[in-house]
């Protein structure tokens, strides 16, 4: 777990910290107290929210699930966490939490397939390891369709491909939107 040591990260990024107020980067920062403008479009990008509070809990959740190797920089583990959620561009809180979730799953399913490849494992330890990536990814590709559907939010979008009319028949060809002709249109016709 990485308690607060985000935010320490972010406050020290220059590309993210303005000269003229600079961010504080006591271990309990707060980032929602500093004025830099630059962290906190980052942090909506990567959240879908405004709200500091689910912007802080949804960080502190993924990055928990990271996984640093020993001699790796944990600053460019967690930029690069926080790019891969704000890649999925959630745009609400919902769409957050499920970013969360998928960057999540994908830690996961690489760290198994990692710990399956390494010369130490164990039979049963690669066995184990190659059993859990393909529930993973079958979770991993739930959450994109859901993503999907939530984005369309229920519209719908019907192509005909083909259309056969016989002798003697009609065929619209255009947008039809189902509705009723209103009565002006109706008379005109």
């Amino acid at each position: 777990m990485w308690p607060f040591s985000w935010r320490k990260t972010l406050a020290k990024k220059p590309e993210l910290t303005a000269e003229k107020d600079p961010p504080d980067t006591s271990e309990k920062a707060d980032l929602g107290a500093s004025n830099n403008s630059a962290v906190k479009k980052m942090m909506k990008d990567a959240t879908g929210s405004d709200f500091e509070s689910l912007q802080t809990r949804l960080l502190d959740h993924v990055l928990a699930s990271v996984w640093v190797r020993k001699g790796k920089d944990q600053n460019d583990a967690i930029m690069a966490t926080i790019a891969a959620i704000a890649a999925i561009k959630p745009t609400d809180g919902l769409e957050g939490m499920l970013a969360a979730q998928m960057v999540a799953t994908h830690e996961t399913v690489m760290e198994c397939l990692r710990c399956a490849m390494s010369p130490e494992q164990s039979f049963e330890g690669r066995d184990s390891n190659l059993k859990h990536a393909p529930k993973l990814l079958q979770i991993y590709t739930r959450q994109m369709e859901v993503l999907a559907k939530h984005r369309i939010r229920g519209q719908q979008k019907i192509t005909v491909e083909h259309v056969n009319v016989h002798a003697g028949g009609q065929a619209i060809v255009g947008n039809v939107d189902g509705s009723a002709p209103s009565p002006s249109k109706a008379a005109s016709a």
